[in-house]
Parts: structure tokens; C-alpha cells; sequence
């Protein structure tokens, strides 16, 4: 067997995972694209956004445990917290990681959810 009868499946092979990933990130786009257009509410969207704090701040932003509740919170303070520990001003143990996942749009919308709910007692 001729070393060119080896290559000819992996050229082949390689077109079509360049195809697959192009597949991909079309079909990204449009569901992305599809979500934007879909007319979900600014609340809707900002819930969702606000629902990946709960492991760590509870549900609704009313923390259980030892870390500080975001319910209630002044939109501002919120803005403010996510950006230093975004740029990494602010020191956190997994804070700045999950910040830099954030749009700014993203922070904005979390921070106003939050401060629109009711705040612990």
C-alpha cells in the first residue's frame, strides 16, 4: 500500500471535520440569533442570566449559608463588585473567574434582577 493510499482518508477525513466545525458554529449563530428574536422579555432573560448565582448566593439571590445575599442589593454595588472582580481588582477565590464569563450587557441585567427582589430578612 502506497503512502498517498494512507493519506487520501486523512485529507478527506480533515475536510470533513473543517465542515463539522463550520457546521457548528452556524448552527450557533442561529440559535443564538433565534434566542435574541424570540421574544423573551428583558426580565425573562435577566432571571435566567441571575439563576447561575444561585448554587452560591440561593435561590432569588437569598443566601443560605456563609456567602452574602444578592437580593436587594443596590444595582450599582452589584455593577460595581462584578467589574473589580472581572478586571481582577477585587480579590476572590472563583469570583474572577466566573465574572470574566459576563458580558458587560449580562452584568448589567443580573445586578438590576437582583436589586428588584426583596431582600432577606
Amino acid at each position: 500500500m502506497a503512502a498517498t493510499d494512507l493519506a487520501a482518508p486523512c485529507i478527506r477525513w480533515g475536510r470533513l471535520v473543517r465542515l463539522d466545525v463550520v457546521a457548528v458554529a452556524v448552527a450557533l449563530a442561529t440559535w443564538a440569533a433565534t434566542m435574541a428574536a424570540s421574544g423573551q422579555s428583558a426580565d425573562t432573560r435577566a432571571r435566567s442570566i441571575a439563576a447561575t448565582c444561585a448554587n452560591c448566593h440561593g435561590t432569588g439571590g437569598v443566601s443560605v449559608g456563609d456567602l452574602p445575599s444578592l437580593a436587594g442589593k443596590p444595582r450599582e454595588e452589584i455593577v460595581r463588585a462584578m467589574q473589580e472582580f472581572k478586571s481582577g481588582a477585587r480579590p476572590a477565590t472563583i469570583m474572577n473567574q466566573l465574572a470574566k464569563g459576563y458580558t458587560d450587557e449580562q452584568i448589567e441585567a443580573l445586578a438590576g434582577w437582583f436589586a428588584a427582589q426583596k431582600a432577606p430578612k
